[in-house]
């Protein structure tokens, strides 16, 4: 064993240990932080639709469940045979006593398919605030007046974090699926926010209509792929706070493919190398498992044990914290597989310059610009 060697193995310990402590720690202030005992502002839900999954009828009637005492609920459909749109209807003559509509219409020009589907939707909101959610979430009942609650002041924008929740009979990989949201996205949300770098979750942002036309509305992220992290930096180079509610909601899961998977998190991988590509070099570094190969060079069995110990340690407390003490198999027995998953997904990422999204192959360029095959950038 050489002096460079041993460096190598304890920088990568190092990194890999200060990364998972800062990231729980961040995490669990995010889930311990009070809601504000305050009237909670009238707000707008806007639901972009496009396709239904088997959870969407529950997902979408968890809205029609919250205590928020002033808000309303619009679907976005673009195509009026989409799947969804039966699915929509049966749950507003459900539920007359909320007030809620279907919108379809025809979106305005944009790459990104969720932004061109929320820009035709947010003409018709009835109020300022607005709140848009993915179809694929469902939220606990206090999530709509916790959100609205969290906004005001120097915060312009609110965000959530979000936890995987297979279904009764979800694939390995779904499981695989949920214990990345735990102990790598949400960490790696909190973290930058809690510094002051915020990375927003497009699954959950809520704002002011007035405030992002002043910025020159949605239309500014008609193009982009990280249209969440964009609206973020919009916010916050303007002197506006972007904030993480308590409330965690929920990315329901169900027959997840390892190809789906994989594709779904090269996806995000490669918006990240194109948003801060000197980040994305080093994120092996917090992979456990990179840290245990390092270590066993050096040590032997207990350098690997003692990086397997870090992995176990990150999954349990990410998971826990997200999820309580339920299903504890997953971050036990999972935690390999999930490595190596995120590990393969980085080493992939360098040669993909083409993302397959919402029945669209478009190029990813500098800044997650996407660019149709006919264009040029």
């Amino acid at each position: 064993m050489n002096d460079a060697t041993l460096r190598l193995a304890l920088t990568s310990a190092g990194i890999t240990t200060a990364w998972i402590a800062l990231g729980l720690a961040a995490l669990r202030d995010v889930l311990r932080a009070p809601v504000a005992d305050v009237p909670a502002p009238p707000v707008t839900v806007l639901k972009p639709l496009a396709g239904a999954d088997p959870s969407l009828a529950e997902n979408l009637e968890s809205f029609f469940a919250q205590d928020h005492p002033d808000h309303e609920i619009l679907f976005g459909c673009e195509d009026p045979d989409d799947p969804a749109v039966p699915i929509v209807r049966a749950l507003l003559a459900a539920h007359p006593e909320v007030r809620a509509r279907l919108v379809i219409h025809d979106g305005p020009r944009g790459s990104n398919p969720k932004v061109r589907n929320l820009r035709g939707l947010i003409e018709h909101a009835s109020h300022d605030l607005v709140l848009v959610s993915d179809s694929n979430v469902r939220a606990p009942r206090g999530y709509v007046r916790e959100a609205a609650c969290a906004w005001g002041g120097d915060v312009g924008l609110v965000t959530n974090l979000f936890a995987g929740a297979p279904r009764e009979g979800a694939s390995t990989a779904a499981w695989v699926e949920a214990l990345l949201l735990a102990g790598f996205c949400a960490p790696g949300a909190a973290l930058p926010t809690s510094l002051g770098h915020a990375a927003v979750i497009g699954k959950s942002m809520l704002f002011s209509r007035r405030e992002i036309t002043s910025f020159g509305g949605l239309e500014r992220v008609a193009d982009v792929m990280a249209e969440d992290y964009v609206l973020g930096r919009m916010f916050q180079v303007r002197g506006r706070r972007v904030r993480l509610a308590p409330t965690v909601i929920e990315n329901t899961l169900g027959a997840v493919t390892w190809r789906a998977l994989f594709d779904r998190h090269l996806r995000w991988s490669m918006m990240r190398l194109r948003l801060h590509p000197h980040l994305w070099f080093v994120e092996p570094w917090t992979s456990p498992l990179v840290a245990a190969l390092a270590l066993g060079a050096v040590f032997g069995a207990r350098g690997v044990a003692a990086g397997l110990g870090l992995m176990l340690v990150r999954d349990l407390v990410a998971w826990c914290t997200l999820h309580g003490p339920r299903d504890l198999w997953a971050p036990l027995l999972l935690g390999l597989p999930r490595e190596a998953v995120m590990i393969a997904v980085w080493v992939v990422t360098p040669f993909k310059r083409h993302v397959r999204w919402r029945g669209h192959t478009l190029r990813l360029e500098s800044g997650t610009l996407l660019y149709d095959e006919c264009e040029t950038p």
